[in-house]
């Protein structure tokens, strides 16, 4: 189906892809699929168009595109040695209008196309229109009408956001469509997002403050409104659109402010454990997937009747290649929480922007032990249960492990311990949330061991299967122990929004108008969340994976794979080698802001040239967003929003520095099956230059 059909008629998809394809409370009513456009001219059939929006955002998180348009060709991540996406990485001229095909050079055919984000959202928009168009005259109920039209603007708005993040100007369709729609004017960025923001302060205006109608953690509300009318705002006030933007920049800043303030006051304090965001997930609709901190989640749950057209898949994106790199010692399954699909590898940047020491964020994210559920070769002094796969997050400036080897698995008929890639450590024993030690006493010997600094040097990239590493440490965020299946779609709720971003889209507010002081508060309710607590065992760690617990596979030798492969430790003691045990809080707090910030900043800082009092705050900023955003589906855009996609990508991203190229790749490529099949008013085809009028600049043929 074109864009062209999407457009005017993606109405009559929608009723076969989202009724019946939400969340929560609706998810287990009867699936209901097929209607004719008649009922859309019922109030009962306005109300089921407004559930099925839900289903809309579902999409983002089924397929390779989550991470694709994302997260790739940025600071914080890169491509492992699977390839599929490797050109949204890498900035290479397959990123263009044709799409991703094996016939346009892709590695394979799951590779994202640009057309693919552009036609969904697109899909979404066709139903808010229809409810915007037609609630006002058949719906009489005052609270129902405005509950629908507020669903309706945020969907609406939502969409027009991310269309208009990622590709520049792009089709206002506003009314619902009648037949094929195929000419079209472009209209200017500033148009796009005066929609965005007039869409999005309606639904602030019609939400009906906190009222979870569908399901606490999942229902849009006011709350949720407000954070992003606050982040559609700060976007027309950043500097990707300098060009016109300098009438708007106070006004919208301080409105801005105005709706994070809201949202904080009505959704706050943030939770108090960052391990309850996400490693602390035990199961389908689990409690922490009810915090208040979560503004925006899609909804998923076990029953496959409810599926719709994409499970979520973004359980396979973040692990390492274990399975393969550790020599078969590790084998994956459903009792690990995450496949090791290998397409997401974090960069230097993504370590060494933590405190290693202090900042518990980093050791409840990243995944640095793995246990032994399988007696690869006989004749070493390795049981199951025994870490098999070691990794150690060290610093730059650690010279402990200068002349230690490290490295995969190695098989060999002639091996002796002092021979291969291999190393001795002393894991400690199993951890539990307040005992257990892991330290650095040697000992045993560990099949696979990796680390991040040796004499100075990154070495990370070094331990890899060719061409690219696949050995590294993955995060969490998206592990889940209930899948039915090995590739089995995951169960858990993807979360779109929260409160600590609010906090932190707030403060570069603050930033931006020169109130560094209110920045610094802002950014300190984040960081106090992610200090050490008094008590807290440092060496713990938990992921999504628990939820096997509770799983009805959780049987048998499955069982004994869960128990052998989740030891619940991190390597915290191994990476901070100094450091003797404790329970101690640690502290985070800045005491001044933008001057001497702390020496993980301030080398980022430096290798950027970031000296301005404004550029530190708001690249300071930037990696305090990835201290606590790590992973979560939106760093692309934000570089991008920022100017400063370009010189991060090239500082920190090896794979995308030779590709990545200044005022092109800030934005997408618009499809060019959209741009060939437009027409002009008499029917006739647009000339090569009207077409160029279409096309982002850099991407033309």
């Amino acid at each position: 189906m074109t864009t062209l059909k999407n457009i005017g008629t993606c109405l009559f998809i929608i009723m076969g892809l989202s009724l019946g394809s939400c969340n929560k409370d609706f998810l287990d009513e009867e699936l209901t699929t097929q209607y004719s456009t008649d009922y859309f001219d019922t109030p009962e059939g306005l109300e089921e168009l407004t559930i099925s929006l839900y289903g809309n955002i579902r999409w983002h998180f089924g397929y390779e595109w989550a991470y694709g348009t994302t997260l790739y060709g940025t600071d914080e991540f890169t491509n492992a040695n699977d390839l599929t996406n490797e050109m949204w990485n890498t900035y290479d001229n397959r990123l263009g209008p044709l799409g991703a095909t094996p016939e346009t050079g892709a590695a394979n055919g799951n590779a994202t196309s640009p057309a693919n984000l552009w036609d969904e959202l697109y899909y979404g928009i066709a139903s808010a229109n229809t409810i915007i168009a037609k609630a006002p005259e058949i719906i009489e109920d005052e609270s129902v009408r405005n509950r629908c039209l507020a669903h309706a603007y945020f969907l609406r708005g939502y969409n027009y956001y991310r269309l208009t993040a990622q590709y520049g100007s792009v089709v206002l369709q506003t009314e619902p469509a009648e037949g094929i729609v195929r000419n079209f004017e472009r209209p200017t960025a500033e148009a796009c997002w005066e929609q965005v923001i007039s869409d999005l302060r309606n639904a602030y205006e019609l939400f009906e403050g906190e009222v979870f109608t569908y399901g606490k953690g999942i229902t849009w509300t006011k709350a949720t409104a407000a954070h992003f009318l606050a982040k559609a705002l700060l976007f027309r006030a950043s500097e990707r659109n300098d060009d016109w933007n300098s009438s708007y920049k106070e006004a919208d800043l301080n409105e801005a402010i105005e709706a994070a303030s809201y949202a904080i006051s009505a959704r706050g304090p943030l939770t108090p454990d960052y391990n309850d965001l996400y490693a602390n997930w035990t199961g389908v609709d689990c409690e922490i997937e009810q915090l208040d901190e979560i503004l925006m989640a899609a909804g998923y749950n076990a029953d496959g009747a409810t599926g719709g057209r994409f499970g979520n898949r973004t359980y396979n994106y973040f692990n390492p290649q274990f399975s393969s790199f550790s020599g078969g010692w590790v084998r994956r399954g459903v009792w690990i929480g995450g496949m090791d699909f290998q397409r997401c590898r974090p960069t230097e940047y993504s370590y060494a922007v933590f405190d290693h020491v202090n900042d518990a964020r980093m050791w409840k994210t990243f995944k640095t032990v793995y246990g032994t559920n399988n007696i690869a070769e006989e004749g070493h002094d390795v049981q199951p249960g025994d870490p098999g796969i070691v990794m150690i997050l060290n610093t730059q400036d650690d010279h402990t492990y200068d002349a230690y080897t490290f490295g995969a698995f190695v098989q060999s008929p002639d091996w002796t311990d002092t021979q291969g890639r291999l190393a001795e450590w002393n894991v400690g024993e199993r951890q539990t949330p307040t005992a257990g030690t892991l330290t650095d006493e040697p000992g045993q010997w560990v099949p696979n061991s990796l680390v991040l600094y040796q004499n100075g040097e990154y070495v990370a990239p070094n331990f890899k299967n060719q061409p690219i590493c696949n050995f590294f440490a993955g995060i969490n965020k998206t592990d889940d122990g209930s899948r039915f299946a090995e590739k089995g779609d995951a169960h858990r709720d993807v979360t779109m929004a929260r409160l600590a971003e609010t906090y932190l889209v707030r403060a570069e507010c603050y930033v931006r108008l020169n109130q560094y002081g209110n920045a610094m508060n802002d950014i300190n309710e984040v960081r106090r969340r992610a200090e050490w607590k008094a008590g807290e065992n440092r060496s713990y760690y938990t992921d999504g994976g628990m939820a096997f617990e509770n799983n009805s596979l959780n049987t048998g030798t499955a069982a004994e794979n869960y128990i052998n492969s989740n030891l619940n430790m991190n390597t915290y003691y191994l990476s901070n080698p100094d450091i003797d045990v404790t329970t101690e809080a640690s502290s985070l707090e800045l005491s001044s802001f933008p001057s001497n910030l702390p020496p993980e900043d301030e080398k980022i800082l430096t290798r950027i040239g970031a000296s301005s009092q404004y550029d530190r705050a708001l690249n300071f900023i930037l990696n305090e967003r990835t201290r606590e955003l790590l992973g979560e589906w939106q760093r692309w855009e934000t570089l991008s929003r920022t100017g400063t996609l370009f010189k991060r990508a090239r500082a920190f991203n090896p794979e995308a520095a030779t590709g990545i190229t200044e005022n092109k790749h800030e934005l997408r490529p618009i499809p060019q099956t959209f741009i060939d099949g437009l027409l002009n008013e008499d029917g006739t085809n647009l000339s090569p230059s009207d077409k160029a009028i279409w096309q982002n600049p850099g991407y033309g043929n």
